[in-house]
């Protein structure tokens, strides 16, 4: 049996896995969680983070306006699904305007590792690539460097240490849509200088994850290994499908790859999933764990519209790979 590796979390938003339903992953009954237009000036929320703070939940959330500006926002919730969202965007706090000037932000992660919450985003510097910034009480945000050079996409900060150094998944990319991806592994003595690049794992080329594959949540440390939740795109006759899937990666070494799910864990079968600005999408970027129960909730994107809660267990989604 698996053990999550985190402080207890009571508190957890929970729902039990409906009768005879046969997947790993289940999703809230009341979903979405967040409406498109929670926000007076919002055209989407989608595909963001939660994180465990205080006595309930805070949260970075991307949240398009109706220019269709892609932006990211402070949330909070004391259940972790009714969430108040602040209606002006992030301002990062920079000593450098070369870093500080502003394009676009979007996806972002939340890692809390010891005593600050770091936040990585899609950031625009002539191309996308990972921005990252810190915060102890999700009011002032202080950017740091750039991870890497133009163009990546989904870095997620490990939360902790790991052989003495900050580490992150990502997905190289490119400036547009891209139709290629596989996950790469970097560590970092300072979050400045990155390197010690690996490669972690690519799409198979048949099937849910055949076209490109990138992490999503921060990666879930258990007795067996790192539990890495990851989305998987098909190219279909219709376009971009994209689904949840989850990897196993050694505690030590996170590029090398233990287990693995051939299936799917969720792929979008909700209208809500289904129709929206993007159809056919869930795209995981959060999850929340308590350790005590090994209980799961794991924060997805609907179709680049909405905002849904999906749950699961440790053991399920260790029975969900081979």
């Amino acid at each position: 049996m698996a053990e999550i590796i985190s402080n207890p979390l009571p508190n957890i938003p929970w729902e039990e896995k409906p009768q005879n339903y046969n997947g790993q992953v289940w999703r809230y009954s009341q979903n979405p969680i967040i409406p498109r237009d929670l926000l007076k000036k919002s055209n989407s929320i989608f595909n963001s983070a939660a994180v465990p703070f205080k006595d309930g939940f805070a949260g970075v959330f991307r949240c398009d306006n109706r220019q269709r500006q892609m932006r990211i926002h402070t949330g909070f919730s004391k259940n972790g699904i009714d969430w108040s969202i602040e209606e002006e965007p992030i301002k990062f706090i920079s000593n450098d305007p070369e870093i500080g000037k502003f394009e676009y932000a979007y996806d972002p992660r939340v890692t809390k590792i010891e005593d600050k919450y770091y936040v990585t985003w899609c950031n625009g510097y002539h191309g996308p690539t990972i921005g990252v910034a810190w915060t102890t009480d999700f009011k002032e945000y202080h950017q740091l460097e750039n991870a890497f050079l133009p163009y990546n996409r989904n870095g997620v900060l490990f939360p902790k240490k790991i052989n003495g150094n900050y580490a992150m998944v990502s997905r190289p990319s490119d400036t547009g849509h891209t139709a290629f991806g596989d996950i790469f592994y970097s560590e970092s003595p300072d979050l400045v200088y990155w390197g010690k690049h690996r490669h972690v794992m690519s799409p198979i080329r048949d099937g849910w994850q055949s076209t490109k594959i990138g992490p999503g949540p921060v990666p879930i440390e258990t007795s067996e290994g790192w539990l890495m939740i990851y989305h998987g795109v098909l190219t279909s006759c219709n376009g971009f499908v994209y689904h949840m899937g989850v990897a196993l990666l050694d505690l030590n070494e996170p590029w090398k790859v233990i287990k693995r799910s051939k299936k799917y864990i969720l792929a979008p079968w909700e209208i809500y999933e289904c129709v929206g600005d993007v159809p056919n999408v869930v795209f995981p970027c959060a999850a929340l764990t308590d350790s005590e129960t090994g209980r799961i909730a794991i924060y997805y994107g609907c179709a680049d519209t909405v905002t849904g809660l999906a749950f699961t267990t440790v053991d399920e989604l260790m029975n969900a790979m081979e």
